[in-house]
């Protein structure tokens, strides 16, 4: 049994995240369109290292990349829900949310031939009412909170909070695969100019990876079977030198006794019994 595991997932955004802040000039959507360039490379990475990753698709992606998304299938990676169009989902109305839910569903079932049983919201923001939402349509995972670092866990409907305190919500069968920033290329490594603000972006991606690993350490150290969840986006980490970054990363994790799995292979085993993340004592 391995010390501990990543879950190598990439958000696979293309057009849609431009679509969504309602910047279609030709060359914002160019950038998305380079996403549809870097995934044949990360599948050629991903084929040499046997490694099986979780790919969270947008709707918008899955209709306008139908064959990339059934690569992904064929080559035994995951293909998980990223909403319809990236829209924020904590802006939503209940219905509204439902409706692009379930039709979000069908669209990566109808491409994929497979039904997706995880979920992350675009910017990791859910509403109020997300997890009723994915419970009433099936779900087994959601994977956009941040409520612990290396453990899965059973996710709550909306807790009440206020300045005299919280009260919590109720427990659900939905488990949470935990996201950071930390742990996400888009913030080390893109350039974004939006809403007046600057994105800086563009760090060393030895740096970021160096981070990544320091986690890594950190959790197999003091942790039993930890997870630990990193976040790649192709249009970001599909160019020359961040991909010779990834591919030493990868390199050197196995040398970690370390397994990688899929976000829904770790919530089987979560399911089945198995405690993620435990302090060793």
């Amino acid at each position: 049994m391995p010390s501990g595991y990543v879950c190598l997932t990439f958000d696979f955004d293309a057009l849609s995240a431009w679509v969504a802040r309602g910047i279609v000039s030709a060359t914002p959507l160019s950038r998305g369109e380079f996403a549809a360039v870097a995934v044949p490379r990360l599948l050629t990475l991903l084929a040499r290292r046997s490694i099986a990753a979780t790919w969270f698709v947008p709707a918008h992606t899955a209709k306008t990349y139908p064959g990339l998304c059934r690569e992904l299938v064929a080559a035994g990676h995951e293909v998980a829900l990223h909403g319809y169009a990236h829209e924020n989902v904590a802006v939503l109305d209940d219905a509204t949310e439902h409706d692009l839910l379930a039709r979000s569903i069908e669209a990566l079932h109808e491409v994929t031939g497979t039904v997706p049983v995880g979920f992350r919201a675009p910017s990791w923001d859910l509403s109020d009412k997300s997890v009723e939402i994915m419970v009433a349509q099936g779900l087994r995972y959601d994977s956009s909170l941040m409520g612990h670092d290396h453990a899965l866990y059973r996710c709550r409907t909306a807790d009440s909070v206020d300045v005299d305190g919280v009260e919590w919500g109720r427990g659900t069968e939905l488990v949470e695969v935990p996201v950071s920033w930390t742990l996400d290329d888009f913030p080390y490594l893109e350039f974004l100019r939006s809403g007046g603000g600057v994105m800086p972006g563009l760090k060393d991606p030895v740096e970021m990876f160096r981070s990544w690993g320091r986690d890594l350490h950190w959790m197999l150290r003091e942790l039993d079977e930890g997870l630990l969840t990193v976040t790649c986006h192709p249009e970001v980490i599909g160019r020359g030198h961040r991909l010779l970054a990834l591919e030493e990363w990868l390199d050197a994790v196995p040398g970690e006794d370390v397994e990688f799995v899929t976000a829904a292979r770790a919530v089987e085993r979560f399911i089945g019994g198995r405690v993620f993340g435990r302090t060793r004592s």
